[in-house]
């Protein structure tokens, strides 16, 4: 079984380190870049109390090298933390998440958001609307999806959030959009799925920025579809998107529905 860079176990906090050894571990794919060491160690030292536990970091070790990375997405601070926790557990190697234009305009966080060369995906509007004059800036050579396949193809690791959107319903997982599991069956690299999950005693009725959460990696996921004759690529396509958010519902610990609700204002009524 392959071993990650750094998985430091720590009382009931697996794969959390004490601040002395997130310090003095070695990033040796940061060798060369300074400071970005300095900030993923300065990130993970002032929000260390925010994320409790890794589980099942062997799947996400270098040596399994390249995987497309599915979770969902409940809370805005994991959009930074999850990132900034797999540089470290993968000795400063990326996972390059696809990002959300929008954000990269924040003061800071557009810069910790940059540090870990997201793929920006422009399809959402600006507020307020005179923002929007600025997109083609953040917009890539490649359309997302291209730019995410280029990638894996040349190694490297590539993560996707499939409901599209930060989604607080506590017990419910929104559909999701096909896009990552179209991402498997044309490139064939595997996925491996992620749950993050919360305490359901401190979510309440939705999840707030600052509940605690913790990370659940499960075995990888076969990227290739095993299509009979009669199979067309987009039956083989929803086939995997199901496959991929059952994985998903079952470590995050929330309810998934192949005919669910497709956007997160669908839940405000619950």
């Amino acid at each position: 079984m392959n071993t990650p860079e750094r998985s430091t176990p720590r009382g009931d906090r697996p794969g959390i380190p004490d601040i002395t050894t997130l310090w003095r571990t070695p990033l040796p794919h940061l060798a060369d870049q300074p400071g970005i060491r300095l900030l993923c160690r300065s990130i993970l030292t002032v929000f260390h109390g925010h994320v409790r536990s890794f589980h099942g970091l062997e799947h996400i070790a270098t040596a399994a090298d390249p995987f497309l990375l599915v979770l969902n997405h409940s809370q805005r601070p994991e959009a930074i933390l999850v990132p900034t926790w797999l540089c470290f557990h993968r000795g400063g190697r990326m996972v390059h998440f696809m990002a959300d234009w929008n954000f990269l305009m924040i003061p800071a966080v557009g810069g910790i958001i940059r540090a870990h060369d997201p793929i920006v995906v422009t399809r959402k509007a600006a507020r307020p609307a005179f923002l929007n004059r600025f997109k083609s800036r953040y917009a890539g050579a490649l359309p997302p999806f291209e730019e995410a396949a280029r990638r894996l193809q040349h190694g490297r690791c590539v993560g996707v959030f499939p409901e599209g959107t930060t989604n607080r319903h506590p017990t419910e997982l929104l559909r999701g959009y096909h896009g990552a599991a179209q991402l498997a069956v044309d490139t064939g690299v595997r996925v491996v799925p992620g749950g993050i999950r919360f305490d359901s005693n401190a979510t309440g009725r939705t999840i707030s920025d600052r509940a605690p959460f913790s990370v659940h990696f499960g075995a990888p996921i076969s990227g290739s579809a095993s299509r009979n004759e009669s199979e067309t690529s987009a039956e083989a396509v929803r086939q995997k998107h199901h496959e991929i958010m059952t994985a998903i519902s079952t470590l995050s610990g929330k309810r998934w529905q192949a005919q669910g609700r497709r956007t997160k204002y669908a839940f405000d009524e619950d």
